[in-house]
């Protein structure tokens, strides 16, 4: 019965890399997942420009490898449009499972690992819209560096929430905070952002209304 999303209004442009800030995970979890399309508003409306194509990665990946009996090739295969295991192999060995390490059951894998499929499906939709919901939770360092990499050099545009400071540093050129009584929505660094006292002050009255 709690209204999580309230006056929530943003136009985002071609090439924005956008982190969404709240001090409820569950408002962005939520908007993500309208955005995404797996979940429907109770009112308010969205849209997406016609040359766009989105992919999404959510915070919980559960649904997509609980009781699963495939092993990665097959797993992966359900979403290539090149069913040819070279071709999906290919993309498997861009996260490191290649090999033995391909014929793993989907219904084994470690946290890290499951986020490791996740940004291979991500990669076989040549999607230039990413959707994440906390990506860097359950990667090692190793592969944070990587994924953090690879936003940075994107050419497309990203919106995601997270909690590293560092990753959020260098992906996010915007920031939009989501507040219970509306958003801050700056075009700026979030070392800027956070550095900012009288914005702070401000966002912190926003959130004790």
């Amino acid at each position: 019965g709690v209204k999580i999303l309230d006056n929530v209004s943003f136009t985002i442009n071609t090439n924005d890399k956008v982190v969404f800030i709240s001090q409820n995970d569950i408002v962005k979890t939520t908007l993500f997942s309208i955005l995404a399309g797996e979940m429907e508003a109770d009112s308010g409306t969205y849209s997406w420009g016609v040359t766009t194509t989105q992919a999404y990665m959510p915070k919980d990946n559960s649904a997509f490898f609980e009781n699963c009996d495939l092993d990665l090739i097959d797993w992966l295969r359900q979403y290539s449009p090149d069913q040819h295991d070279a071709f999906v192999r290919g993309f498997l060995g861009r996260m490191l499972f290649s090999g033995e390490e391909a014929t793993k059951k989907a219904k084994v894998l470690s946290g890290g690992e499951k986020v490791r499929c996740m940004l291979s499906r991500m990669m076989l939709t040549n999607a230039n819209v990413l959707i994440f919901d906390n990506p860097t939770d359950h990667l090692d360092l190793e592969s944070i560096t990587s994924l953090n990499k690879a936003l940075t050099n994107f050419k497309g545009t990203i919106l995601f929430g997270a909690h590293d400071h560092e990753f959020i540093q260098t992906v996010a050129n915007r920031i939009i905070e989501i507040t219970p009584a509306g958003i801050i929505d700056k075009l700026t660094e979030y070392d800027d952002y956070i550095a900012d006292e009288e914005l702070q002050a401000k966002i912190k009255e926003m959130y004790n209304v």
